[in-house]
């Protein structure tokens, strides 16, 4: 049993159809439901439901609040390499692109997890690119046993594994995994990943099924936006966390936002999903499940992320830095992707505590 039964069941073309369909009377409908089902959270995302954002934005903060409190959780990302042997058309570590490959060493993790620890960050997300021999499951174990007593909280975002190499790397200490499909539109998938492993749609897809089956604490996934048409990609999202829900229900589940950011060998989003866009999907996902962490990164605006706070969000990055050893060496490393919102971590602290919530670096920790 995998989520691929419940992906085949559902139509691309039927599912954009009927989210362009929806009405206005159809959104007010829903909205007087106290649950949100998959098909209200179709009726959320739809243009017809623009009108009701404010509507919207206000239930999904008083649901936040009632389940989250005023808490937003702060992790930093930690890019182990820069090695990729996949090629993909939007991301700066395509192995077409040109660029200075870093892996890092026991010393350069060490003195970047100092400089993560020196910054008051207990929750740490290990980054590397898809590249099997040189940063598979052997160097990401030893280093997850490198830094484990220096945080109470490692996930990881890395190429997919088999259900075997999840289960080692948990044993090490491994909390999380972080596995987005990028895009469940198959074609649109096959053309922007035309080579490498990371070409398999079905064994991408089906790697939160892995997990699950292998125990794993907590599985995030998500779609980037801007490759296909970021209402049925979000659909199919949904639909795949209602699955996994069910299935591995004692994991917990995240939400990520990404949106195309520039990088080296750039590709122009084929749709564009604009702030309010963004914010509408933000809040429908919250309306559909009060307990799904939904997070933020650094690609989105400071602007964007200070109003973002109240509407539904649970944890943000603050500094990241998306090439290897970016924290402590000089970047002679290509980055992933550009950041946008460049502030500080006390800056974003001091930003979160304005408007009334508290910045939480450690699950039982509030940092000062």
């Amino acid at each position: 049993m995998s989520f691929r039964e419940t992906f085949d069941a559902h139509d691309w073309n039927t599912l954009e159809q009927e989210i362009y369909a929806v009405t206005e009377a159809e959104v007010a409908a829903v909205l007087k439901k106290d649950k949100i089902s998959l098909d209200d959270f179709k009726t959320l995302i739809s243009p017809a439901a623009k009108p009701f954002l404010e509507e919207m934005a206000q239930r999904s903060h008083g649901l936040t609040k009632k389940r989250f409190g005023n808490t937003i959780q702060m992790y930093l990302p930690m890019y182990l390499s820069n090695e990729c042997q996949n090629i993909c058309t939007y991301c700066g570590f395509s192995m077409t692109n040109k660029i200075p490959r870093k892996t890092l060493s026991d010393a350069e993790i060490l003195k970047e997890v100092a400089h993560i620890k020196a910054l008051g960050y207990d929750h740490i997300l290990l980054v590397t690119g898809e590249a099997n021999r040189k940063v598979g499951v052997a160097y990401i174990k030893h280093a997850i046993e490198l830094i484990k007593t220096h945080f109470s909280n490692i996930s990881m975002e890395v190429q997919p594994m088999d259900q075997e190499e999840y289960e080692e790397l948990m044993e090490a200490g491994l909390y999380a995994v972080l596995v987005y499909q990028e895009t469940y539109h198959e074609a649109t998938y096959k053309v922007h990943h035309p080579k490498g492993k990371k070409s398999n749609f079905h064994y991408r897809l089906d790697t939160p099924d892995r997990l699950g089956k292998a125990g794993i604490h907590k599985i995030g996934i998500g779609a980037l936006f801007g490759l296909e048409d970021w209402r049925v990609d979000s659909f199919y999202t949904a639909l795949h966390l209602r699955y996994l829900q069910k299935t591995y229900w004692k994991t917990k589940y995240s939400i990520s936002f990404p949106r195309l950011r520039p990088h080296q060998g750039d590709v122009q989003p084929k749709v564009e999903m604009t702030d309010s866009d963004l914010v509408q999907l933000i809040c429908a996902y919250r309306l559909l499940d009060e307990d799904v962490e939904l997070s933020m990164s650094t690609r989105e605006s400071e602007t964007f992320r200070n109003n973002i706070i109240k509407l539904g969000i649970t944890s943000i990055s603050a500094e990241s830095k998306t090439n290897p050893g970016g924290y402590t060496a000089e970047p002679e490393s290509l980055e992933q992707f550009e950041i946008s919102d460049e502030r500080s971590t006390a800056e974003i602290s001091e930003m979160i505590k304005k408007q009334g919530y508290e910045p939480v670096f450690k699950d039982w920790e509030i940092f000062a």
